[in-house]
């Protein structure tokens, strides 16, 4: 097996132990605190969001330093002892502040993601951006329907018992890689970005103008997350948390069919892919504020590959116009931001949903991914055409 897909596996194992409680931590903290005010939900959302936007940027500057793979070594040996913690504290406070230092240092496995772009040519990154999404979305799959068979034949508490094992399976591959004679970890595919600095058509700070575009797009679609399962629940008759947990991860099945199709065929117009993906990304998300349950899961088909589309382009975006000695920390800026968005959205969904009820979600979503458009089209199409009009009346 190659060194690219060794990470790739390791980035699945990390995802699925990251996804296992996430549509359930409204189910979670009733059963195990008896807390159930979504607010308190929202909080914790927020919290975690906070903790990955400055775990991610700190690990990505100490990886300048220390090789990515030595620092997961020990980050998830950590991660995985503090997960084991969560799983016996019966504690409300104690359970917040460990479980928040656990995502500090589980937040390391995202190096992978650009490391592995750095041992790769700058012509398979779209495919294997696109495999690695794929990667979270079946994750995320993997994730949901462990975590509805945990929560409805176990307990929830039990969750926290894979995360650990999924955190030291992290420690053991990346042990075995590095001790592994057959694998050069020092080795790094030098490439340069597509086009010289003064013939780049890409508007001067693309990476702020990347970051705050899918910042709006993260806070859209990770608003509608945290309460779907009991969306699920309150309009439908199958309200079994398999069920809910299988429904919740549809976006992850798209996106397998979705990085098929995109083999055979991939538009040559980024612009256009990622317009269409968001007019899409609008469409599902009316069709899931419709109470129909056949409504719903048509949108969140249509939803899931939308939203596949849309990152997996503003990611080919960043990585094409970046260097392999700044893909850690060019990704780190873009991925601040959309925690950013992430946590303004966790922050304030469970305040939304207190006042307005279980559908008002899918509201805001789509405001906020007609302005994720907009903000697209200023910053990039408008600016893109002007500069090409500029090129052309040079020459």
């Amino acid at each position: 097996m190659t060194l690219k897909k060794i990470l790739i596996l390791m980035t699945l194992v990390a995802v699925v132990s990251d996804y296992l409680l996430h549509p359930f931590y409204p189910q979670f903290f009733e059963a195990r605190f008896g807390v159930t005010d979504p607010k308190y939900v929202g909080y914790y959302f927020a919290a975690i969001c906070f903790m990955v936007m400055i775990a991610f940027p700190f690990w990505a500057y100490i990886s300048k330093k220390v090789a990515e793979l030595n620092i997961l070594v020990y980050t998830q040996c950590i991660a995985g002892i503090l997960a084991l913690y969560c799983y016996w504290t019966t504690s409300y406070i104690d359970f917040w502040i460990i479980s928040l230092i656990m995502v500090l240092f589980k937040g390391s496995y995202l190096l992978v993601y650009p490391y592995i772009l750095k041992i790769i040519s700058k012509k398979e990154h779209t495919s294997t951006i696109g495999v690695l999404s794929v990667v979270v979305h079946l994750g995320g799959i993997l994730g949901a329907v462990i975590g509805g068979l945990t929560v409805d034949l176990v307990d929830a508490s039990y969750i926290f018992l894979a995360m650990a094992a999924g955190d030291f399976i992290q420690m053991g591959i990346s042990m075995y890689v590095l001790r592994s004679k057959k694998y050069d970890t020092n080795k790094i595919i030098e490439t340069q970005s597509t086009l010289d600095a003064k013939d780049k058509i890409i508007p001067q700070g693309f990476i702020l103008k990347i970051g705050l575009v899918t910042m709006i797009l993260y806070f859209s679609d990770f608003l509608i997350r945290p309460f779907f399962s009991l969306y699920w629940e309150s309009l439908s008759d199958y309200d079994g948390k398999l069920i809910s947990g299988s429904i919740y991860a549809i976006p992850g099945f798209v996106a397998l069919i979705a990085l098929w199709i995109n083999t055979k065929y991939s538009p040559k117009n980024k612009n256009k892919g990622i317009i269409s993906a968001l007019f899409l990304g609008m469409i599902g998300l009316i069709l899931q504020g419709l109470p129909v349950e056949t409504i719903v899961i048509v949108g969140r088909i249509i939803y899931g590959w939308a939203i596949f589309q849309g990152v997996v382009r503003f990611d080919v975006l960043l990585f094409e116009f970046s260097s392999p000695n700044s893909y850690a920390i060019d990704y780190s800026k873009v991925h601040f931001f959309q925690n950013l968005g992430v946590l303004l959205a966790s922050f304030s969904i469970g305040i939304v949903v207190d006042q307005h009820g279980l559908q008002i979600p899918f509201t805001v979503a789509l405001a906020g991914f007609s302005v994720a458009l907009v903000m697209y089209y200023f910053m990039f199409i408008r600016t893109t055409f002007r500069a090409r009009t500029k090129n052309l009346a040079k020459t």
